[in-house]
């Protein structure tokens, strides 16, 4: 007979399978939302120059995903409403600006760019997240391979912003300029956010932080004149998937960092610009296979895995004890 194998004692989510299938799939549902968004436009009949009725679309999406989070974390019997007046006014600040002003830049640039130069523009955050630690915290300073990762990704936002002459650039402040501020501010965002989870628990504050996003960014729609139309069957569906996308994204990322070190999780958010290129290239009929776009691509994507690499010696620091999870973090890579 052929003795048992020994079973896997490690955690669930620290199995390099289940790590594997779940990144991947966060990643996935992360790619597919910009081809979603741009599917809600034309489904709901909001016009490129509607800015108005893109902050309600917007705000609806995370007003539901947060209180998604929020019922998650009530479920779990975790602190969703032991708030001082302190958190509160973080959450505040935290909502208005991760979520709220970063997607007034997301939604309006999205409508006047491609996914595919959307997905690929996005991932800025990485990079932006870098530079702004390495003047932040003095334990995360840039290293020559950082600064490569770095070069390499802001080479593939060139790329991919070249027009059809060899000196022409295909840029505009309203669409690719608008999903890079996006990027900035969520990197910038994201630092203070995590100043904040320290006394915090992150799914509470996450949920909080879309649910306050949310408010505001339907009370400027609202304000502003806008509208969402016809809300129909499809276009609705369509709203709800991208709530739930948000929230079960996050969710499982966070158990991936609870159980694995940050490097170990971090270095698939290069597949986010691949499967939001991909995604939008199949469903919204935008072309991939221009050499610009490949070329972006595979820059961005190497900078990622440059900048997010942990080397094994310092990997094998951060992990913790056999059998136990590591430390929970909150970093996360530049979602949409």
């Amino acid at each position: 007979m052929t003795p048992d194998l020994p079973a896997d004692t490690r955690p669930f989510f620290s199995r390099p399978r289940v790590v594997l299938a779940v990144a991947t799939l966060c990643c996935l549902l992360w790619g597919s939302s910009y081809p979603s968004i741009k599917s809600g436009y034309e489904l709901l009949g909001i016009a490129q120059h509607d800015v108005a009725s893109k902050l309600i679309f917007a705000g609806w999406r995370f007003l539901l995903a947060g209180l998604c989070l929020l019922a998650l974390a009530i479920v779990l019997r975790k602190p969703a409403f032991r708030l001082d007046g302190r958190q509160v006014r973080q959450l505040a600040v935290l909502g208005l600006a991760q979520t709220g002003l970063q997607y007034v830049f997301f939604y309006i640039g999205l409508a006047y760019t491609t996914g595919v130069q959307a997905s690929i523009l996005n991932a800025t955050t990485t990079f932006f997240s870098v530079l702004l630690a390495h003047f932040i915290y003095r334990n995360d300073r840039l290293s020559p391979r950082k600064a490569a990762g770095c070069l390499l990704g802001f080479a593939g936002v060139l790329a991919v912003n070249v027009g059809a002459g060899p000196f022409a650039v295909a840029f505009t402040l309203h669409g690719e300029g608008f999903i890079v501020m996006a990027a900035f501010v969520l990197s910038a965002a994201s630092i203070y956010g995590k100043g904040v989870s320290g006394g915090m628990d992150a799914m509470v504050m996450t949920g909080w932080q879309l649910a306050i996003g949310g408010l505001a960014l339907l009370a400027g729609g609202y304000a502003a004149g806008g509208t969402v139309g016809n809300m129909t069957l499809m276009p609705a569906v369509l709203l709800v998937y991208l709530a739930l996308l948000s929230a079960t994204a996050f969710t499982l990322w966070s158990l991936l960092l609870k159980y694995n070190t940050v490097g170990t999780v971090s270095v698939f958010a290069f597949l986010i610009p691949v499967f939001g290129a991909g995604l939008s290239a199949l469903f919204l009929d935008e072309s991939i296979l221009e050499w610009k776009n490949l070329a972006a691509l595979l820059l961005v994507c190497g900078g990622i895995w440059l900048v997010t690499r942990v080397p094994r010696a310092r990997a094998g620091t951060a992990a913790g004890p056999a059998g136990r999870p590591a430390a929970p973090a909150t970093a996360r890579p530049g979602q949409s």
